[in-house]
């Protein structure tokens, strides 16, 4: 069963080669794509940056599943989805109601079932089995080190990195983790992995730090 991983250093939405494989991935027309955030006022205008260009490739059907839930029919409807996307916002938050929880088990056991996810910004920080939040996106001001989704066991992940200057953050991480190196998405920038092996991207605006 092949594994199927999108991260994205910045906000939605796909690009449009990314967004036709990730909806190709989840079955297109017959599909139905998760959309997991964190809820906030207005949270429904902004819902179309997700869906556009998988709309574009018909794919129509979505669950806009908000955080926090306690919702066990939302989780449950969760496990009849095609593809799995994870928003952008406060990581630490995302941390919070996502790892270590019933619902981030579900989203690793769908995944290693060959459903596709997507992580945009803060749902790419956390799908690697090391999630590494920098002092600039965290209320304790420190490079936090924390588990992750374990989606991606042998890269540590940041994001936003030209505009965050992550680079000397990036080889902190992997020097300090059992990790084979680090990649630095930017904004613009996506990457597709299978079976956790880097093979396509979008925008070419990411760097790679190998293990010293």
């Amino acid at each position: 069963m092949k594994k199927h991983l999108f991260l994205f250093g910045g906000s939605p939405p796909f690009g449009p080669k990314l967004g036709k494989l990730f909806a190709s991935y989840a079955q297109g027309p017959n599909g139905k794509v998760a959309i997991l955030f964190l809820e906030r006022d207005g949270w429904q205008h902004y819902m179309p940056r997700y869906t556009s260009i998988l709309a574009k490739n018909k794919l129509t059907n979505f669950l806009f599943l908000a955080l926090p839930t306690s919702d066990s029919s939302m989780i449950e409807e969760l496990r009849s989805c095609t593809g799995i996307i994870i928003g952008g916002g406060e990581t630490i938050n995302y941390h919070k109601e996502i790892i270590g929880t019933i619902l981030g088990q579900l989203i690793k056991e769908m995944y290693d079932q060959g459903i596709p996810v997507a992580g945009f910004s803060a749902g790419a920080l956390i799908s690697p089995l090391h999630c590494i939040i920098p002092p600039i996106d965290n209320p304790f001001n420190k490079h936090l080190f924390l588990d992750g989704l374990g989606l991606l066991q042998e890269y540590v992940i940041s994001v936003h990195s030209s505009r965050w200057n992550e680079e000397k953050n990036l080889k902190t991480a992997v020097d300090r983790l059992p990790v084979s190196g680090g990649i630095g998405i930017d904004d613009d920038e996506g990457l597709y992995f299978e079976n956790e092996t880097l093979i396509n991207s979008e925008g070419n605006n990411y760097v790679v730090v190998e293990k010293r």
